[in-house]
């Protein structure tokens, strides 16, 4: 007869059997969804689009060109956090609309931008510029033309110039420096029988 193995052996065995959790693969798959439950980071910019020279603007006709002079009012854009990860929505801080590509690859404003067509992937290149993939048309990025104009997302690379933008604030606007962070503030709560217990028994 075989021995019939302890309890403790038996646990061990399930230990070396099951295989560690991939919390990189993790990561890549909770980055494509959603995310209903942390806090918005929201942050405003302009897009700086390499090939035009000019900024990225949102006009309230719903159309979307890289023709805007720094500072220019529809070249304010509020970008706001999908996921925990890098995916974004952005919208233009003057009309509200949200930039958008349909499936033809061209870009358009809407006024809600829930839809998966509104989601962009923030990629840092190496040349420290970065591009901006959609996330229901996989290999589409946005991108202008050195007139400024729209370039169909079909027709895009990640290696071209026309996707690489450069984030800059508006005019105007300064970098908070550190310093100018608010501190801490420390919130005192009155004690009450079971904290003044749990203090005296640490202090004993």
């Amino acid at each position: 007869m075989r021995p019939i193995p302890s309890r403790l052996s038996y646990f061990v065995h399930v230990l070396m059997i099951v295989s560690p959790p991939n919390f990189t693969q993790h990561v890549s798959e909770q980055s494509k969804v959603t995310d209903h439950v942390s806090r918005r980071l929201i942050r405003v910019y302009q897009l700086y689009s390499r090939t035009s020279g000019k900024h990225v603007q949102v006009l309230p006709n719903k159309k979307i060109n890289a023709m805007a002079d720094d500072g220019d009012v529809h070249a304010k854009l509020i970008v706001e956090t999908d996921t925990f990860g890098s995916r974004v929505r952005i919208k233009g801080a003057e009309t509200g609309f949200y930039i958008c590509m349909n499936k033809r690859g061209k870009l358009v404003g809407k006024k809600n931008g829930q839809g998966r067509d509104c989601i962009f992937t923030e990629i840092v290149l190496e040349n420290n510029y970065t591009a901006l993939r959609n996330a229901r048309y996989e290999g589409w990025y946005m991108a202008f033309t050195r007139r400024g104009r729209p370039r169909k997302g079909s027709r895009t690379r990640q290696h071209q110039r026309e996707v690489h933008f450069m984030k800059r604030l508006p005019k105007g606007q300064q970098p908070v420096h550190p310093s100018h962070h608010r501190p801490f503030d420390f919130i005192h709560y009155p004690f009450n029988q079971r904290t003044k217990r749990t203090r005296h028994s640490s202090e004993s």
